[in-house]
């Protein structure tokens, strides 16, 4: 019997979420590995490091790429996973899921102290800043592996669209770093969470902007512009914002058919492609991608199939994974301090999502000023306020929806309304990481003295004192 596309898609989407959801957490975290002599990443050295964090920490499933150089590896009893995301330029740390914040803070700190004390030796920092400070000395070239480098292949093809105004910086992704969040979701709140997360957007904008970027200054978060404006952002359903309410599921499962595919694994190859909606992808008697081979790029046809679905990859800043969660994937890496005040944020207002709906429905701080939720994110990433936003009336706005994740999070009786503190402080002064480190490199800081200050985890052993 064979299986319809909108089936496929109820299956890898909506059929892992008809369970009961817990209250589990999964947290992936990405850190600019900054070379402090402005010389690109010393790889050999960092190898060296990543070995001796292997043997401590006992990650035994490990992963090399095609240079023989480890770029993942994996604790198998926790789940735990430290990896380069790109490049050797980007260190993720993933954690596997926990019920509580609070343990996965500790296994952070073991793991980040012990790198951070390793690099140091070798002049190295890791830092919690959403661009790499010292991206313009790195050697911005992928991971020698099939993902990797069909990924770089797929962005660098901008140049084949000269319609389009894509941006010239294909190796944004070596540089740009991120905060993301898993959490469990039932099939019934599906809608409401997706709706909802979708206009808390702009508020999460203005608590977690980190992403200022010297090519284009204007910008608080240059991380949303650098998606968008590259090829992944070829068909717009294919990441960033919503722009439409679904009625239902069945509509939900039709908005994913229409984004679009443009890798696939076949036959022991990754295949790229030009962005085609997977509806009509499925379609295709045969499609003409580029897969590597022995140092270069070549050209073959190959059959789509309907389990073809698995490879659909998209980064919407609320998606619905395979795994039953939803992911949350539009901030900005926070500075090491305030490390974990995303994931708690939104633990937080899961527990509260009917209170945080209503306060987004009666909202009119920056909503029914004519702007949709998409156009008030744009405007939100910018330095200055647009002109019609009374400060005072958004900061206890934002204050407002930090106290329902304050809620949300003693609900769950975990202790961890601790890590909301930095974002209480930003609400209260409608600031955040971005605007202070303009502010400081406009005072003299030194770059040198910003990538330390944002390196630091001294808020962060207080709050772990705290919660023991």
């Amino acid at each position: 019997m064979s299986v319809t596309l909108q089936e496929a898609i109820y299956q890898k989407y909506i059929a892992p979420t008809e369970r009961t959801a817990g209250n589990y957490v999964g947290v992936e975290l990405e850190f600019p590995l900054v070379n402090l002599s402005r010389r690109p990443v010393d790889i050999p050295a960092v190898q060296g490091i990543v070995t001796g964090f292997a043997q401590r920490f006992a990650f035994t499933v490990q992963t090399k790429d095609d240079n023989g150089d480890l770029y993942s590896l994996t604790e198998p009893v926790t789940g735990d996973n430290l990896s380069f995301d790109c490049s050797f330029n980007t260190l993720e740390l993933s954690f596997g899921k926990e019920e509580s914040i609070g343990l996965l803070y500790e296994r952070f700190v073991r793991y980040f102290e012990d790198l951070q004390a390793y690099f140091r030796k070798i002049g190295h920092l890791l830092t919690g800043l959403g661009i790499n400070p010292y991206y313009r000395y790195n050697d911005n070239v992928p991971i020698a592996n099939d993902r990797y480098r069909m990924l770089y292949h797929h962005l660098q093809s901008y140049r084949d669209y000269p319609e389009r105004h894509f941006h010239t910086i294909p190796y944004f992704g070596m540089l740009a770093t991120a905060s993301q969040v898993q959490l469990d979701v039932e099939k019934d709140d599906i809608l409401q969470t997706l709706h909802t997360m979708n206009r808390l957007e702009p508020f999460k904008a203005l608590l977690f902007a980190n992403s200022w970027f010297d090519r284009k200054p204007e910008l608080l978060i240059s991380r949303d512009y650098l998606w968008a404006q590259s090829t992944q952002g070829y068909n717009p359903h294919n990441l960033g914002m919503y722009e439409t309410d679904f009625a239902d599921l069945d509509e939900y499962i039709e908005y994913v058919a229409g984004q679009s595919m443009y890798c696939v694994g076949k036959q022991g190859r990754y295949f790229h492609f030009q962005p085609i909606a997977l509806r009509d992808y499925i379609n295709q008697e045969r499609i003409t991608g580029q897969y590597f081979a022995d140092g270069a790029w070549h050209s073959a046809d190959f059959r789509p199939e309907i389990g073809d679905v698995e490879h659909l990859r998209t980064f919407k800043f609320a998606d619905l994974t395979y795994r039953g969660t939803i992911e949350y994937r539009s901030a900005c890496e926070q500075p090491i301090a305030a490390v974990f005040s995303h994931a708690a944020f939104h633990a937080g207002l899961a527990q509260e999502l009917n209170a945080l709906t209503e306060l987004l429905d009666r909202d009119e701080v920056l909503y029914h000023h004519g702007y949709s939720a998409s156009e008030l994110r744009e405007l939100l990433t910018y330095r200055t306020l647009p002109s019609f936003v009374d400060r005072q009336a958004l900061s206890h706005t934002l204050e407002e929806i930090l106290n329902l994740a304050q809620s949300g999070l003693q609900k769950r009786r975990l202790g961890e309304e601790v890590f909301l503190e930095p974002l209480f402080e930003r609400a209260a002064s409608l600031s955040n990481p971005a605007i202070d480190y303009l502010n400081a490199l406009e005072q003299g800081v030194s770059t040198e003295e910003l990538i330390e200050r944002y390196a630091a985890l001294e808020t962060g052993v207080r709050l772990r004192k705290e919660m023991l």
